[in-house]
């Protein structure tokens, strides 16, 4: 015992420790420093059961977060966890060993636990109190039985997992070949039929805002159910701390979001922070000897185990790991070995400082700053002020490298001239500050096409920078964003709803016009395709509820989607739309053959609203331990595949027995912000707060996603008082 209390002593929480006798004979130790931060805290949930977090310091903001997300999704913040942390196998099986592996080789619990060490003091107590948070709700709720994860650890918020091997070119086969023990194992499709991940962010300058202040628009798209959740919450402190946005769940800071003088978003990039390397082992004597240059370097070799679960029993299987000074390696290719050099495992663990300093910004310098900390990968930000500025950045963490060489593609890792060369400067990233246009846009796209003007000069950005394409729904974008010289808050909220299909300009006359030369040599299918032809050649492209020609143009794209890639006909230097566009006239005329014969089968009738079929319905938060049912209720909506350039992006899912479609990636939150003299916002989520199939903020966001209709965003505390549920401090919420 007395071992025990030194032990807990030296934690950095622990001032006073009292034991007591839990359930089923656990000791639990319980934290004085943890019920002082309990105490600290005040939850004001709204009408909408969005936790407003008031805490004395910022440590008590991180405490109470973290107390709220495990309120509200317990179950889906351990599984994150559990994958985080390379222990999904323990649970589910030879099935997840692969991810698990990966996380084991690029060592991500190994770099968050150094970097907690090396954590200043003020990021090193949130850490903490994130700990603190957690545990203290499981010693709150001896109801709550965690499936691994017991306790959690300061050093959790600062793993980076590792990247996704099948973006970087690296086939499962390759991968298999060096680890042998994968080779009947499966990796489960994480991103799932109908994915549709991506993002909107907009901004306008008072130039183009009908009350003279900047306009913000918030709007990520991940997938509704599984890792990567959007939380929304508000924090405030008694040290300078007042943002709300969202966070993810396991994540102790808000990830997009606004103060009351500024805020921002992030769109996925396609700016390369990851580059492959084929290492060439050519030494008989040394079997981790690999060449470069005109010597030979030693790589560094390790094994780790891991449990899988086989049937009820964990079973250990034991791993030989490799590392080359470019990272590790993941797989064998023609002989060579492939290892992966992401930025995302050199800094992110050191992320949490920059997104705390971006928080506490409270002018577009100090926002910069923040940003100079290089720390970000795979996201775009864009900003705005309520001193009228807006601002777009391309990337953040940038490897510099000798632009000679294709970075697109593997890269020999003999040649010295391959290796990184530091990171680019802040001032060096593609960016748009205050463009005469007066927008700012990004949807997954180029930052060449950021606005009407003023755009980056893209002779000066190495190709590495900025490979990504101009999207559909940044082509609608800018269409929105020009034709309106002043948008009033209320027509920005609008906008953020939009649901015009950019590509049905294009593909729909097209459609009408192969359809009418068809039937001219087919007139027997007169009866069949005429009418349906004719209903798409009067539609004005609107994707409504009640819109037949929307049904048959989203099911039209989707049979073009799946004769792409039957007939194997995906480029990848082409857009989407060019591959669709170019297959020939009889696949299409299949393909809207299909579609009709579909809707006749299933409804009867091909004369199907749109809203009948596409669906959001509220299943388990894993996604896949309950399926869509069309016996139980669900919502129409009218948003579509965002591939199409629906700007209200919903992605779909069609489950084995089901006639419809349910949602399960796309617009997952939305925030609109009017930066003047007061704040004003408004947001709004997919579903609701909380996970909890019991409480009546499980569903209550769903009626006015339908109707494309936002929530308030309280963020004054009178106001959140007046729109009060309860309020209450951790652990006496009963």
């Amino acid at each position: 015992m007395k071992s025990l209390f030194k032990q807990l002593l030296r934690q950095n929480f622990v001032v006073l420790v009292i034991l007591f006798w839990g359930l089923n004979g656990t000791t639990f130790a319980v934290d004085k420093e943890a019920e002082k931060l309990a105490k600290s805290v005040t939850i004001f949930r709204d009408n909408y059961g969005v936790p407003h977090i008031y805490g004395q310091t910022d440590a008590s903001a991180v405490f109470g977060l973290m107390y709220a997300q495990a309120e509200d999704n317990f179950w889906q913040l351990e599984e994150d966890h559990i994958n985080k942390l390379g222990r999904a196998s323990e649970i589910y099986g030879a099935s997840r060993l692969n991810g698990d592996l990966m996380n084991r080789l690029f060592e991500s619990t190994q770099r968050a636990q150094a970097e907690y060490k090396r954590l200043k003091p003020a990021i090193k107590i949130l850490c903490d109190a994130y700990a603190a948070g957690l545990n203290y709700y499981l010693q709150k709720h001896p109801e709550v039985t965690p499936r691994l994860i017991k306790h959690y650890e300061p050093w959790f918020p600062l793993i980076t997992g590792a990247p996704g091997l099948g973006g970087l070119g690296v086939s499962q086969s390759e991968i298999r070949e060096l680890f042998k023990e994968l080779s009947n194992t499966q990796t489960p499709n994480n991103s799932g039929e109908g994915m549709d991940e991506g993002s909107n962010m907009w901004a306008v300058s008072p130039k183009r805002s009908a009350s003279g202040n900047a306009l913000l628009f918030i709007n990520p798209h991940v997938g509704f159910f599984g890792g990567g959740q959007r939380y929304e919450a508000h924090l405030h402190s008694n040290q300078g701390l007042n943002i709300s946005g969202f966070s993810m769940l396991g994540m102790p800071y808000i990830w997009t979001g606004h103060n009351e003088f500024l805020g921002w978003s992030h769109t996925n990039t396609a700016a390369d922070s990851t580059d492959v390397y084929l290492e060439t082992f050519d030494d008989p004597k040394d079997a981790l000897a690999y060449k470069f240059g005109n010597k030979h370097l030693k790589a560094v070799e390790w094994t780790d185990e891991i449990l899988v679960n086989n049937n009820g029993t964990l079973e250990k299987k034991k791993f030989t790991f490799r590392k080359t000074h470019h990272g590790p390696i993941v797989g064998i290719r023609d002989g060579k070995q492939i290892a992966v050099h992401a930025a995302s495992t050199d800094v992110g663990p050191k992320l949490f400082a920059q997104k705390w300093a971006m928080a506490k910004a409270r002018s577009l310098k100090e926002f910069k700053a923040a940003l100079a900390h290089r720390r970000l990968t795979g996201s775009n930000t864009i900003y705005a002020d309520k001193r009228g500025n807006i601002f777009y950045l391309h990337g953040n963490a940038m490897p510099r490298r000798n632009p000679k060489f294709n970075w697109a593609e593997a890269v020999d890792g003999s040649d010295p001239e391959t290796d990184w060369q530091g990171y680019h400067e802040l001032s060096e990233l593609p960016q748009v500050l205050n463009p005469a246009a007066g927008f700012v846009q990004s949807c997954n796209s180029t930052p060449f096409l950021t606005s009407a003007t003023d755009n980056p000069d893209k002779t000066k950005i190495p190709e590495y920078m900025a490979p990504d394409p101009d999207t559909p729904r940044s082509q609608r974008s800018r269409k929105i964003l020009s034709g309106k010289d002043k948008f009033t808050f209320d027509e920005w909220k609008t906008a953020s709803f939009d649901t015009h299909i950019h590509l049905a300009e294009t593909f729909v006359p097209e459609l009408v016009s192969i359809g009418k030369e068809f039937l001219q040599k087919n007139p027997d299918k007169t009866a069949k395709y005429s009418e349906p032809l004719e209903f798409l050649k009067n539609w004005d492209y609107e994707s409504k509820i009640d819109s037949i020609p929307t049904t048959l143009f989203m099911l039209y794209f989707e049979q073009l989607q799946r004769a792409n890639q039957e007939l194997r006909n995906r480029n990848t230097q082409i857009t989407l739309a060019e591959q669709l566009a170019a297959l020939d006239t009889e696949t299409k005329i299949k393909a809207f053959e299909r579609v009709l014969d579909e809707l006749q089968t299933n409804f009867g009738q091909w004369k199907v609203q749109w809203g009948e079929i596409n669906r959001l319905q509220r299943i388990h938060t894993s996604g896949t331990q309950e399926k869509f049912d069309d016996s139980k209720p669900s919502v129409p909506i009218p948003g579509a595949n965002g591939q199409t350039g629906c700007i209200f992006t919903f992605g779909t899912r069609r489950e084995t027995g089901q006639k419809k479609r349910y949602g399960v990636s796309g617009n997952s939150y939305l925030a609109v912000v009017e930066f003047g003299a007061k704040l004003k916002a408004e947001s709004l989520l997919v579903f609701g707060e909380t996970a909890n199939p019991n409480s009546p903020h499980f569903f209550d966001q769903a009626e006015l996603y339908s109707k494309k209709q936002y929530k308030p965003a309280w963020f004054n505390l009178n106001e959140i008082k007046l729109h009060l549920e309860r309020s209450y401090q951790p652990g006496k919420e009963k």
